[in-house]
């Protein structure tokens, strides 16, 4: 799942992000208030959003009332010095789902991510993917294969969660490298290889069904085998 978070303190912000991302999300960090609001206006790829309130060009205060004025429904959870109760019904009433005050404990956070992303589940992304005998949990990092655990690492998972989403289409190299590495790397470089090779030894190669096939000098599609 995809987080959006929005601080302008350099240090809390890097913190924020790795241990988001070693919980599982895939983050992208924001400095200005302004540029989160154009991306996040004109794009639905977000699932939930931490908006921090202090920022220099645009407050988050007015993030936050632009986006639910122009009809966004995206979760948003508000981190602030701001500590009033006044200041934290005024920060509801504009349209937070939730506001924790810093400093903040990140297991507090966590757990505020993960109920708000459940409540949220009904008008946003599934958490639950159930394809090809294949169960993925996406709030308890959980991957179940004909009710058998299977562990997989985080780059594995995400690759796994990047398939079921798009069943039965084409994913390239590229594609892959995008969307779970988040960065470039040389397209000849054999990642992508070694991270499908693993995950097929996970979820493949104990079971008579496959679901990873390889399309040669095209990349990958997930889809289940027939009887």
């Amino acid at each position: 799942m995809k987080i959006a978070v929005v601080e302008d303190d350099a240090q809390i912000g890097q913190f924020l992000k790795k241990g988001l991302e070693e919980a599982g999300y895939q983050i992208v960090l924001f400095d200005s208030g302004e540029q989160a609001y154009l991306e996040i206006k004109t794009s639905s790829s977000f699932d939930l959003l931490i908006l921090d309130l202090m920022l220099p060009d645009m407050p988050g205060e007015v993030v936050l009332r632009q986006l639910r004025q122009e009809g966004h429904s995206l979760p948003i959870i508000v981190l602030s010095a701001k500590r009033s109760t006044e200041q934290k019904i005024s920060g509801l009433e504009l349209g937070a789902d939730d506001y924790l005050v810093k400093p903040f404990s990140f297991s507090e956070l966590l757990a505020r991510v993960h109920a708000v992303l459940r409540r949220g589940n009904q008008g946003h992304q599934a958490t639950n993917l159930n394809m090809c005998e294949i169960s993925l949990d996406l709030l308890k990092r959980k991957v179940f294969r004909e009710n058998i655990e299977i562990t997989l690492q985080a780059k594995e998972f995400k690759l796994l969660e990047y398939f079921m989403r798009n069943p039965e289409k084409v994913i390239s190299k590229t594609m892959i490298l995008e969307n779970i590495y988040e960065y470039a790397f040389d397209t000849q470089s054999n990642v992508v290889d070694v991270l499908v090779c693993r995950l097929r030894n996970k979820i493949d190669k104990d079971f008579s069904k496959k679901t990873i096939h390889t399309l040669r000098g095209l990349g990958y599609v997930f889809k289940c085998e027939k009887d």
